[in-house]
């Protein structure tokens, strides 16, 4: 039985799964506490949803005070960005790992540059910040181990024994492969309004007129009325002047372009330049991820193992930990069979380019692949050498194609005639625990099944 790829998925390049399952269906983030995601660093230590300040006590020495973020319906840099205006501090003194979901609970690191712990102060709703030690060293991706996931699905229309079982299938068919397909998932995209990656195609052919417009007026079903008219009203008649007095005061990147447009309606790389650079550089780095997502699909679906290499592959080597570490191999005829005996033991896994100006693409059958999608997108590696925009160019690097779930365990209850399964998990830094769940639940709408 081959399963089918909701039309959503396929336009962010997830094509396929990798188990041929029946899905349970069903609905995540029914209440934003059936979505958790507390952060653990390359130490051990955890973000906890459950910590408060008036329990902790400050220790440590150094240029940096770490704090505990918990947020309850927020998206990382949009609360940065107000934290920072509130404590008095640039969003750029502000360090964090990774930007974790907005329709959740989380809790994540953060560290803050020359402030005192009495100074961390916000009165932001859902929001609790709380320092807990000073640093030498700041917050970043670089000592992130990875996220541990409490998940809920609801309204399973199985019972629970069936679903139950449903999901022992499927957990199997995964074991078997090492794991779920690498794949980056909807939130880096955008899953009401899906276009930040094709934002981003529009910044690396330094068309910013086109990007700016397509951020700005491109509507979303999934909007409110407001936000849907205002943005068709900016498409009509590029007006930015009337259009920033009917935005709504929640699209807020939005209306600081707009506020900009305003007085200088022709500058649109000015315009982007209003936003933050992390936002900037993720609207190129969406771009690729989609590619990153179209070659995993092209290999799964031409029946190209993941685990098991081919010449013209990369290899990247595998710490202690289970992360990629510092160093890579390019798999040909005379290192083929070393190479697959270190994938077997577990120091070196299959990875695909992540595209960059830096990064060549794979050879043999893989190179191909990639070769092909790109001629298709009509863009080459060296466009993410981005010479207008150069704080958005991308260098590129080596993704792993399987992404290890670990310590996963489950359980399903049934209540008022309604199942439900609980997901709890870990996944290492840059994995997604919505790739994860599409293997169980199979969502024919993506949306309205809560991704």
């Amino acid at each position: 039985m081959t399963v089918q790829a909701s039309p959503l998925d396929v336009k962010l390049g997830m094509e396929v799964y990798a188990s041929s399952t029946p899905g349970i269906g069903g609905k995540i983030r029914s209440k934003l506490e059936d979505f958790i995601v507390e952060e653990v660093l390359l130490d051990g230590s955890k973000a906890s949803i459950n910590l408060r300040g008036d329990k902790c006590r400050i220790s440590g020495r150094g240029r940096y005070l770490i704090c505990i973020l918990i947020k309850r319906g927020w998206d990382t840099l949009s609360v940065i960005e107000k934290i920072a205006r509130q404590i008095g501090v640039s969003p750029e003194m502000i360090g964090v790992a990774g930007i974790k979901d907005a329709q959740a609970l989380t809790a994540q690191h953060l560290s803050i540059g020359a402030i005192r712990p009495e100074k961390i102060k916000t009165n932001l709703r859902g929001v609790y910040l709380i320092p807990m030690r000073f640093s030498e060293e700041k917050i970043s991706t670089r000592i992130l181990m990875g996220n541990q996931f409490n998940i809920t699905v609801r309204s399973i229309l199985y019972g629970s024994l069936e679903t139950y079982q449903m999901i022992i299938d499927t957990w199997r068919e995964i074991s078997s492969l090492g794991g779920v397909p690498n794949f980056f998932g909807h939130q880096r995209f955008g899953t009401f309004r899906p276009i930040t990656h094709m934002v981003g195609r529009f910044i690396l052919k330094e068309r910013f007129e086109e990007a700016a417009m397509l951020f700005l007026s491109e509507p979303s079903e999934h909007e409110s009325p407001q936000a849907r008219n205002a943005r068709e009203y900016l498409r009509e008649t590029m007006d930015f002047r009337s259009a920033l007095k009917r935005f709504p005061k929640g699209l807020f990147y939005e209306r600081l372009m707009l506020r900009y447009l305003s007085r200088y309606p022709r500058d649109f790389l000015g315009a982007f330049r209003r936003l933050p650079i992390k936002l900037r550089r993720l609207f190129v780095q969406a771009y690729q991820s989609y590619l990153f997502n179209r070659f995993l699909s092209e290999r799964m679906k031409r029946k190209i193992s993941l685990i098991h290499l081919q010449r013209g592959d990369y290899a990247v080597k595998i710490g202690a930990k289970g992360l990629p570490i510092d160093g890579f191999t390019k798999v040909d005829g005379e290192n083929l069979r070393s190479v697959s005996s270190k994938v077997e033991e577990g120091s070196m896994a299959l990875a695909l380019p992540v595209v960059g100006f830096d990064q060549q693409l794979s050879s043999g059958v893989q190179g191909e692949i990639e070769r092909e999608i790109i001629e298709q997108e009509g863009i080459q590696p060296r466009d993410f050498q981005i010479e207008k925009m150069p704080e958005s160019s991308m260098r590129g690097g080596l993704r792993k194609a399987l992404a290890s779930v670990m310590n996963l365990s489950f359980k399903t209850t049934s209540s008022n005639g309604e199942t439900a399964a609980e997901f709890r998990f870990m996944l290492h830094k840059g994995s997604y625990a919505t790739v994860v769940l599409r293997e169980f639940m199979k969502p024919e709408d993506p949306v309205s099944s809560g991704f």
